[in-house]
């Protein structure tokens, strides 16, 4: 293309990637390399030649992130368990101290770490993963996290030097970071297939740090009081059986376990102290207890929700068929049919445990389960997804026993089925002369539920199927169809062509116009859409009309204020003939009105004189036609 100015003339070249010249400088250096495609180039920035590199940003949701708290929550254990045993057992503190430097100080790294982990950890906003360095590191130092992590990494390990290394607890602080280990136990409580047991786990744990923690604490309270002052406390470490470490852990630990579930088979204290500490731990024991019980109760009721409620609707049942006396032999079907459904984990209704989930989720499942299913029917095997994707979400899947009959010849056809699991025998009327059997991925009733015009059949069954053994079906009625065919008139014409083919094949279909007789249901749904559609009509043209006098109006208005500023003299004749007949339209309503009023004041006066009572005439008095004149004497 070439543009023309009024000094020279420019060419622009066609659309295409942006090209540095090349350098053709005298020193006869070699040509500057094309750049690469897709890349922009900013012609007023000289470093232009690099990339920007996008920034790693670890997504809340990903595996890594998971895997990170997995980490993260075995320093938050080794905290929450061996600083309180270091600073209660003298013993456990000496005997392995660079041991204990070497851990403390790799959890420490660790935290720090997990600090810049943290800013590197996106976050939602408007629906969107957050990338950008600034605002994730804002994010991070706004929280109240940030403070807690601060805290938790002063290094209080100085104290050291003024205290000795016989006080662990001064590395106190780094208890505060528990909120990691709760988010993931969350995150595995969610992801895990087995939620109850995981509870049960978590629960178990926690009730043992407890114990661990009062175990400690009974042990320094003991000696702070004196070893063996009274049978209450721990006993004299001179005795040799009690001066060992794992005796003393282990003698508290049982201590601890007796307190605080409430067994109290220990001595009885004697002093005040002792008195107050017993009461405390039993309090404390009392909440444990009770948190146990509640948690245990509730997990089990939870495991057991899904039996409980399919061992309900079997006795409801069973109550049923007792009190409308069924025979025994149906009782006993019915009976193994459930069993069959609760043996084959099969008593879960589909639609009642997707229905919380999005359409879009539940139809992505459904197509992952049913759509390889459904492709297998031949009238479908060319359809529009969209339509397969509703198809899917409307199939139900159902379970026959052995011996049941899935349809019998002249049964009217609402659904048709298509065959998950079992076998199905095509039999003759006396249920026991098999001409065929149909297994897994066959399909029978489709033509049926499409109702074509011109099948000797109609919409009937034109055999009898019965199932061999269990058989799991899906099923697909006829109003699922039509509903789903609403949207999608060209796959129902479609569906009909194939079905016509179909029938024209096996010789089922009457071609002669003569007994082809219009739906009476298609000519009345034709005609609602006809006369809706009038209806819309007539509305939007009034609408229109009523739009057209008022910008016509406002337009002879605007177009007489402008005459008014511009001096010119407004013609009024105009208006004048306007008003005039508005008036003349308006004269005739009057008119009309006004006869109705006089009709109607009319109507009121004659049943008040035809309310005159027969009484008020003379005797012998004779009522007189109208017109006839008094004879003269």
């Amino acid at each position: 293309m070439r543009i023309v100015t009024g000094s020279a003339t420019l060419t622009v070249p066609p659309r295409m990637d942006p090209v540095l010249e090349e350098d053709s400088g005298e020193d006869g250096g070699s040509p500057r390399p094309p750049p690469s495609p897709r890349r922009l180039f900013n012609v007023n920035n000289s470093n232009n030649n690099e990339e920007p590199k996008e920034m790693f940003v670890i997504n809340p949701d990903s595996n890594l992130y998971y895997q990170w708290l997995l980490l993260i929550t075995l320093p938050v254990m080794y905290n929450w368990t061996m600083i309180i045993a270091r600073a209660c057992f003298e013993e456990l503190q000496h005997n392995y101290l660079i041991t204990w430097f070497i851990l403390d100080y790799l959890c420490d790294l660790l935290y720090v770490a997990d600090m810049v982990f943290r800013t590197r950890t996106g976050y939602l906003e408007q629906g969107l993963l957050v990338k950008d360095k600034k605002l994730l590191l804002k994010h991070y130092t706004d929280s109240f996290q940030f403070r807690i992590d601060v805290i938790s990494m002063i290094p209080t390990d100085v104290l050291y030097f003024a205290l000795g290394l016989d006080y662990p607890e001064i590395r106190i602080n780094k208890l505060l970071r528990l909120n990691r280990m709760f988010e993931f136990f969350d995150r595995s409580q969610t992801m895990t297939n087995y939620p109850n047991i995981f509870r049960i786990c978590t629960l178990v744990m926690y009730i043992i740090i407890i114990i661990h923690w009062n175990a400690c604490i009974y042990f320094s309270f003991s000696k702070s009081i004196g070893f063996g002052s009274d049978p209450w406390v721990y006993p004299s470490l001179d005795e040799p059986e009690f001066g060992d470490l794992s005796r003393k852990y282990s003698f508290s630990l049982y201590w601890s376990t007796l307190t605080l579930t409430t067994i109290g088979e220990t001595p009885s204290p004697e002093l005040d102290s002792e008195f107050f500490f017993h009461v405390f731990d039993f309090l404390v024991g009392v909440l444990i207890f009770a948190t146990i019980v509640g948690n245990i109760a509730t997990m089990i009721s939870n495991m057991n929700a899904a039996q409980a409620q399919f061992q309900a609707r079997i006795d409801n049942i069973k109550q049923y068929m007792h009190v409308r006396h069924v025979s025994k032999d149906l009782e006993k079907r019915v009976i193994k049919w459930f069993d069959y459904l609760w043996t084959n984990k099969k008593a879960q209704d589909e639609r009642e445990v997707l229905r919380y989930l999005p359409d879009k989720l539940r139809a992505e499942i459904g197509m992952n389960v049913h759509l390889d299913t459904l492709k297998k029917v031949r009238i479908f095997a060319d359809c529009e997804a969209g339509l397969l994707i509703q198809l899917v979400l409307f199939l139900r899947p159902q379970v026959f026993s052995p011996g049941d009959y899935i349809c019998r010849k002249g049964d009217i056809g609402r659904e048709m089925y298509i065959i998950k699991e079992g076998k199905l025998a095509v039999v003759a009327d006396d249920g026991v002369t098999q001409f065929c059997v149909l297994g897994d991925g066959s399909y029978f009733g489709e033509i049926s539920i499409l109702n074509i015009k011109g099948s000797k059949a109609g919409n009937r069954r034109t055999a009898n199927i019965r199932s061999i053994g269990y058989s799991d079906l899906f099923c697909l009625t006829k109003d699922d169809l039509m509903e789903a065919l609403t949207e999608y008139p060209e796959a129902k014409t479609m569906l009909e062509d194939k079905g016509r083919q179909i029938l024209m094949k096996d010789g089922l279909i009457d071609l002669d116009p003569a007994n082809l007789k219009p739906d009476q249901k298609d000519l009345e749904d034709r005609v609602n859409r006809i006369y809706s559609t009038m209806m819309l009509m007539q509305t939007k043209l009034k609408k229109l009309l009523e739009n057209y006098d008022k910008t016509e109006k406002d337009l002879k208005q605007r177009i007489a204020q402008i005459e008014r500023y511009a001096g010119e003299e407004v013609e009024e004749d105009e208006e004048e003939e306007q008003e005039g007949q508005k008036e003349e339209e308006a004269a005739p309503e009057q008119e009309k009105e006004e006869e109705t009023k006089d009709e109607q004041k009319d109507g009121e006066d004659k049943p008040e004189e035809e309310e005159k009572p027969e009484e008020e005439k003379k005797p012998g008095e004779e009522e007189k036609p109208e017109g006839e004149e008094k004879p003269e004497e």
